[in-house]
């Protein structure tokens, strides 16, 4: 269990099975990323957190005058659907034996109900979730169509110069993912700004003009720096610590002295 500001619960399969995750990751991935559009950004090679934060960045200079509607789904890998998940999947995949295996996979997990849910740590989950939310970025891209639209995990932003268009598109978005998806808006995390005023998302406070960490991450840094690491961040490249902890700190402190 993992408390850090959200209580989530990370699953960590064993070996033989960790195994098996990554044979249908790799199965998958071909057959799926390429029907993905070009601004989902988690999950997928050449894509990630940075560049999806340098892309709102870029909208966010590109629409100053705009409206911005940003959510996320409430406790999305708690409430996936898996029989959902399953007819999407069916859609490309072929293989019979592929599909049995899927279909263990997704029943070896349950959540608070039989066939919903499935666990953030897998390594399936991540082909998985895209897959799902692919139904979403294919409606808002190709049927809404705003100006821009960017989903990380399952936050996302639409950017549309007309308010009330976008207050429509936010009504079709809750149904379709409701009625088609099974899921649920963040109820507390579902807002529409002034593109002019900025725009808190991913962890980052975003204008038009420049970029900050968020109160909440800088303080997440604080708490992870120590005298065996800090010296990194003046020039000085440490050898002490966890590599992907360094990373996941370099690029952070990038963002709040940026």
């Amino acid at each position: 269990m993992v408390c850090d500001n959200k209580r989530r619960e990370i699953s960590v399969s064993p070996i033989r099975d960790r195994i098996v995750h990554r044979l249908l990751y790799d199965y998958l991935v071909p057959i799926w990323d390429k029907t993905f559009i070009y601004d989902a950004w988690s999950c997928r090679k050449g894509k990630g957190l940075l560049g999806a934060i340098e892309r709102t960045h870029q909208f966010l200079k590109s629409y100053p005058n705009s409206y911005i509607w940003r959510s996320d789904v409430q406790k999305f890998f708690d409430n996936v659907d898996q029989r959902v998940l399953f007819e999407l999947l069916k859609r490309r995949v072929r293989d019979r034996r592929a599909l049995l295996l899927i279909r263990e996979v997704l029943k070896s997990h349950s959540t608070h109900a039989e066939g919903v849910g499935m666990p953030i740590g897998n390594l399936t989950s991540q082909i998985f979730s895209n897959i799902y939310l692919n139904e979403l970025d294919r409606l808002v891209k190709y049927e809404l169509k705003p100006q821009a639209y960017l989903r990380y995990g399952d936050d996302f932003v639409l950017f549309e110069a007309d308010e009330k268009k976008l207050e429509n598109m936010k009504a079709v978005t809750a149904e379709f993912l409701s009625e088609e998806l099974k899921l649920t808006l963040h109820s507390k995390n579902n807002l529409i700004v002034k593109a002019r005023h900025g725009l808190k998302f991913l962890g980052t406070q975003l204008w038009s003009s420049g970029r900050r960490l968020s109160k909440r991450n800088k303080i997440r840094i604080t708490s992870r720096l120590n005298p065996r690491n800090t010296p990194s961040y003046h020039g000085v490249i440490s050898k002490h610590g966890n590599e992907k902890m360094q990373k996941w700190l370099n690029w952070r402190v990038h963002m709040l002295m940026d």
